[in-house]
């Protein structure tokens, strides 16, 4: 697992059973050549003892958020700061429930949220705690917040029941996440360009033409991408989103605009285009408003096709092309002539129609048409986890 060599893994143990293996994880660690620190709950104290944990992670042991020792530290600060992953093993079901109320009621907790860093949770609990929907519903919560979730497994429990919610074996904890530092390693060689939002055309200085667009979906995946390691570029119409500081975020008004910027910024390995940029502009802008009539005949031109252009570009064409089709009917239809017609690699079309997945929505569900007659269909889920999924595509194929 030569991906672990000198990585900073903060290590958040909780109090349940399966914490006793937490220790086989932090050996793990450590022989692949990693750094450890780790915070203990005082509930995982009765299962573990600091000394046992200390000893093994050869480093201190965090436990008490108002520690007079290390005040001038500020710990859950540093300590979010210093670590490159954040793994919580066991995540219980106590646990799992706090962090999707925000709360910051001891130091693992306030670590957490106070961290920008990847977070990784191993569920371990009964079957029936797993079960209840409560924890699905938290659990779907952490998600949207980008959680990365390792397990739980199907087997027999320390409580003498069978099913869903035994922890992952630490051996496959470490693959996983040697595996995230492997992908993060290849992305960080890649460039990624996305589009997002609408664009506005001018009539005069006061009323422009547009097309519908949150920017929700392309801001996400703008984050997914620079999350998994990419450059990544986000060139936006007008939207009240903000983004991250480690993306590089170019607004603009116009498709022509857009398109100017998008060339500016080739190449780059993936380029996805889901802005919803106005097909047609003004002929002739007015310089002045244009004051109430009883008539007014508005002369328009075609826009610029930026996807079609960069997908026939020969020197500067990216290694991979996607656009976005928001469809309202024969959604498999228009996305595959689009697909055609436009000579992208893949589109990424869905049912605007819809009102829970349509504009403005936190919520999205897709198809994506790719240029082998192959499909796949990604069902409905918040905005930032189909990110993911898209990303994760994104990733395998370009690696």
């Amino acid at each position: 697992m030569k991906n672990l060599k000198d990585k900073k893994i903060l290590m958040i143990i909780c109090g349940g059973i399966a914490a006793y293996k937490s220790l086989e994880t932090i050996r793990i660690f450590k022989k692949n050549g990693c750094e450890i620190k780790t915070i203990l709950t005082n509930s995982a104290k009765e299962f573990v003892t600091p000394l046992s944990v200390a000893s093994l992670s050869q480093g201190k042991v965090y436990n008490d958020l108002f520690s007079v020792e290390n005040e001038a530290e500020m710990d859950h600060i540093a300590l979010s700061r210093w670590a490159d992953v954040i793994l919580i093993e066991p995540a219980t079901a106590n646990t799992i429930s706090k962090l999707a109320k925000g709360s910051s009621e001891d130091l693992a907790s306030t670590v957490i949220l106070a961290s920008n860093k990847p977070i990784f949770l191993v569920p371990a609990m009964n079957v029936r705690m797993w079960e209840h929907p409560s924890t699905k519903e938290n659990l779907e919560i952490l998600k949207k917040y980008s959680y990365k979730i390792i397990g739980p497994e199907i087997g027999e429990m320390s409580c003498g029941e069978y099913g869903e919610g035994k922890m992952t074996e630490p051996l496959i904890i470490a693959k996983k996440i040697n595996e995230y530092f492997s992908h993060l390693n290849s992305n960080k060689k890649l460039k990624a360009l996305v589009t997002a939002g609408p664009t506005n055309e001018y009539i005069d200085p006061v009323r422009f033409i547009t097309n519908k667009s949150s920017g929700k979906q392309g801001y996400e995946i703008a984050k997914s991408l620079s999350n998994n390691g990419f450059e990544t570029t986000l060139i936006s119409g007008p939207t009240n989103l903000k983004i991250d500081e480690n993306i590089n975020l170019i607004k603009v008004e116009t498709a022509e605009e857009m398109f100017k910027e998008t060339q500016k910024n080739l190449p780059v390995d993936v380029a996805i285009f889901s802005a919803a940029v106005a097909d047609f502009k003004i002929s002739k802008k007015s310089n002045k408003k244009i004051k109430k009539q009883d008539k007014l005949i508005i002369k328009l031109e075609k826009n610029v096709d930026i996807l079609n252009y960069i997908s026939n570009h020969n020197s500067m064409r990216p290694k991979l092309v996607i656009g976005f089709a928001a469809e309202t009917n024969d959604l498999k239809k228009n996305a595959l002539k689009k697909l055609k017609n436009k000579n992208c690699d893949w589109i990424i079309a869905n049912d605007v129609s819809k009102k829970e997945i349509g504009f403005n929505s936190d919520l999205n569900e897709v198809t994506i048409y790719y240029k082998d007659d192959k499909k796949e269909k990604l069902l409905k889920k918040n905005k930032s986890l189909i990110s993911e999924e898209i990303v994760n595509r994104v990733s395998n194929h370009l690696n």
